[in-house]
Parts: structure tokens; sequence; C-alpha cells
């Protein structure tokens, strides 16, 4: 097994008792097409798990949505009981339509229900961290939060919740909950070429709380991936390893939870995120967002 320091980035203290390797993993590719159903090969699916602890990965980012119960379920075949080391970071406040969509369910009974649900499926008494998903697929939505917030914090106070997180949401719903109840991590969109919570991300940097960007490659015009390709090239690596090493040198509160439904492809990203980019190579990535 990969000691966590040695996975690119190290580690991050998420609170003075649970640190996190920066580097983790994102489970939402372990379902069907469309994020809908089960995966075509359930073993396959389950030695990619099996890998993540493996390789030393103690975070694996989840939610009862996928599949729906889907990725939940495999996570508790491969893995349960759960090392010690391993922290499993769950979401709520969207579920999934028979068309496939993701409508919002952040009603106080269905963020209960949920919570309950994810508990089930991954067969725990308590959740390390659960983000509240706001907004829609689309991004983030202005409005308040206090009611569906302070349902997760009072599902905290009974000890089903250890940590509060939060997932595509906009600055002030961040301030909004932090009011409310303190917070471990934000979930948002971002990237290299989608730099839109640059102040954000250095706000809870200074105050000790992770970012946690998703879709790391995604929303590249064919003139930023130039770019990115460009340096890529120099280095001798792929894209998707300079994109991930950029965001884990870009603040040291940035946790990497990209996700794969192949073993090789996990070890690749595990290696290729420790890519060193030179100062020159940083500055010319930073371009790649515009002014």
């Amino acid at each position: 097994m990969t000691n966590a320091t040695q996975l690119p980035g190290g580690v991050f203290p998420l609170t003075d008792q649970l640190e996190l390797t920066r580097f983790g993993y994102g489970a939402m590719q372990l379902a069907g097409p469309g994020v809908m159903g089960p995966p075509a090969d359930r073993s396959a699916a389950v030695s990619v798990l099996r890998e993540v602890v493996e390789l030393g990965i103690t975070h694996i980012d989840t939610s009862d949505a996928y599949g729906p119960y889907v990725t939940n379920q495999l996570i508790r075949q491969a893995l349960h009981p759960y090392p010690d080391s391993l922290r499993i970071i769950t979401k709520v406040g969207a579920h999934r339509d028979g068309q496939g969509g993701w409508p919002p369910a952040r009603s106080p009974q269905q963020l209960r229900d949920s919570v309950h649900s994810n508990l089930e499926n991954l067969g725990l008494d308590a959740l390390d961290v659960v983000n509240l998903r706001v907004g829609s697929p689309t991004g983030p939505e202005s409005g308040s939060i206090e009611e569906a917030f302070t349902t997760l914090a009072e599902l905290q106070q009974d000890g089903v919740i250890r940590h509060l997180g939060l997932s595509n949401v906009t600055p002030d719903q961040v301030a909004e909950a932090r009011a409310l109840a303190p917070i471990v991590c934000v979930q948002n969109f971002y990237n290299v070429a989608n730099r839109h919570d640059d102040e954000l991300i250095d706000s809870l940097n200074t105050d000790g709380i992770a970012y946690v960007p998703f879709f790391p490659l995604g929303g590249f015009s064919p003139l930023q991936s130039a770019v990115l390709s460009s340096v890529a090239t120099r280095l001798d690596a792929t894209p998707m390893s300079v994109a991930l090493a950029w965001l884990l040198r870009r603040s040291p509160n940035i946790l990497l939870i990209p996700g794969t439904s192949s073993v090789t492809h996990l070890r690749d990203n595990a290696v290729g995120a420790g890519v060193q980019l030179s100062d020159a190579d940083y500055a010319e990535l930073g371009t790649i967002a515009g002014p």
C-alpha cells in the first residue's frame, strides 16, 4: 500500500482530527451510462475501489444519487468494513428522475430521507462529511439555503453526520451556511480554464476549509486546450496530469477527486498529478482563463 504522504499533494487537515490525502477519488463514474443503473462490469468497479485503498487514498466522494444507489452499494460491497483511514464524503440535495435528470430534493424531509438512505447503502452509523448540493446541473443559483442547511446541522447534532460541507454554491451561500454551522469543505466547478472561484478559494484557505473542484478538465475551448496541450507535450505528460498538477499547486486547500472506472487510469492519474510544474509552466497555464 502506498503511504498517503507519497500521493501527489500530500495531505490536508480537514479538522484537527481528520486528515485527508489531497488526491482523492470521485466515484461518480462507477455507475452506468449517464450515472444511471449498474456498471457494465461490476467486478471491474469493485477492483477500482479496492485499488483506491491500495494506493493510500483516504477519501472517496460519492452520493446516493449516483445510480441511484448503485455507487454507494458498490462501495459497501468492495470496502466494508472500511479501513480506519478511509473517509467517505457524500452529498444530498438532488435525486434522479426517470429521464436521468437531477431535480432538487432539499425539503427537510427529503434531506433526512437522503441522509438515512446514504447511511443504509454505505453500511454506516454516521457519515464523515455530507455536502449540501445546491444550484442546478448548469451551476450555482442564488437564494437562501438556510432551511436546508439547518436541517443538516440538526442531523449533525443527532450524531448521524460528523461534518458539513457545500456543493455547487455561491460565495453568499457559503457565508450564509457558515453563520449557521461550521463547514469543512466546498465543492464547486473549477479548473485552470474556469477560475470564477479564485477569491473564494483564497478566503477558504485562510480559514482552513478545503475546496474540492469537480470536472477538472471540463469546459475547455479548442483555443484554451491548445495551451494545456502545449505544456503537456513539453513535459511529456497528459493534459489531465497537467491540469491536476496545476490544481494542486494553485492552493494548498484544494483536494482532487478525479473519477474513473479503470484501475489503469486511476493509477495513471495518481502518478500524473505529481508532475512538476516550473514557474514558467504555471504562469503559462494561468493565461488559459484569460484576464
